[in-house]
């Protein structure tokens, strides 16, 4: 029997390769620089141009899908779930790591929860899954970490775009109770999508944030439970990626730790109505760097 979702894996990392030589050709000039929700929440051109070009691509070769895409939503188009294919596409998870020409940039893109495709383009890593397939880079299985003990855990993190004072306090009160399990450390790439790789990769024991996206964690979602790792909200329980809080790990046990140390809160839904999120779809400035 024909398998229904190779062509449509196949042609989400051929998507995500030419997604990554845009991204590269666009880091040798200048980055035209706006900002959304804060001065610190940023979008450039080439986030607008990859996210077109993906969006185009998968309309020509499937034109019944859907799809939710961090700047189509915050260009004010709403972000539901239905029961048609849906891509989730995020077309550079660390934009801030691409304006300052950090090395760490992907380009995620997620149909349901069938696959998931992150490339990380400077570094020529393409992380894939299939739903009961595994998880791979560049072709390699992935398992996460078998460290159980917290205490001899790497975890990472961010401190996302919103600069609430309230808000900020809890992120840090987050870090500081994580610091004090203690964790052998914290560490950040910059990209929720590398991050959860990280977690499959084995190369760190957890990811945890509160602010992220649907976009942002959608595909490295499968990409970590392939691995063999685990999701979970900030509060435990079964992790919903519209909630915008994700805990990723490479065990129960070490989730269930970060559990109780994370200071909760709830920011605004992504499938909420669009008065109702954070995020202004009004650019407030422009530069370039």
């Amino acid at each position: 029997m024909a398998d229904p979702w190779e062509s449509t894996m196949d042609h989400a990392v051929a998507i995500a390769r030419k997604a990554g030589e845009v991204v590269r050709d666009a880091l040798r000039g200048d980055r035209m620089v706006t900002t959304k929700s804060s001065a610190v929440d940023l979008v450039t051109q080439t986030d607008q141009k990859v996210e077109q070009l993906i969006i185009q691509s998968v309309k020509e070769k499937f034109p019944t899908h859907r799809f939710i895409g961090e700047e189509s939503v915050a260009a004010g188009e709403s972000c539901i779930l239905s029961d048609s294919p849906t891509w989730i596409i995020d077309p550079i998870d660390g934009t801030t790591n691409f304006v300052h020409t950090h090395l760490t940039v992907t380009s995620t893109l997620d149909l349901q929860v069938e696959f998931g495709v992150v490339y990380s383009c400077i570094e020529d890593k393409m992380f894939t899954a299939r739903r009961g397939r595994g998880a791979f880079c560049n072709g390699e299985p992935l398992q996460v970490s078998q460290q159980k003990a917290v205490e001899q855990a790497i975890v990472a993190t961010e401190f996302g775009s919103d600069r609430d004072p309230e808000v900020v306090d809890k992120i840090f009160q987050s870090l500081r109770n994580v610091l004090c399990l203690p964790v052998h450390g914290v560490r950040g790439a910059g990209s929720a999508a590398m991050n959860m790789c990280l977690v499959a990769s084995g190369c760190v024991e957890a990811y945890y944030e509160i602010g992220v996206h649907v976009w942002d964690v959608a595909a490295a979602s499968l990409i970590v439970s392939e691995a063999g790792g685990v999701l979970m909200d900030v509060e435990g329980g079964e992790v919903d990626l519209m909630s915008r809080r994700i805990i990723a790990a490479n065990s129960k046990t070490v989730a269930e730790r970060l559990v109780k140390t994370i200071v909760a809160f709830s920011p605004p839904r992504d499938d909420a109505a669009p008065s109702d999120r954070c995020e202004d779809s009004t650019h407030l400035s422009a530069r370039k760097v």
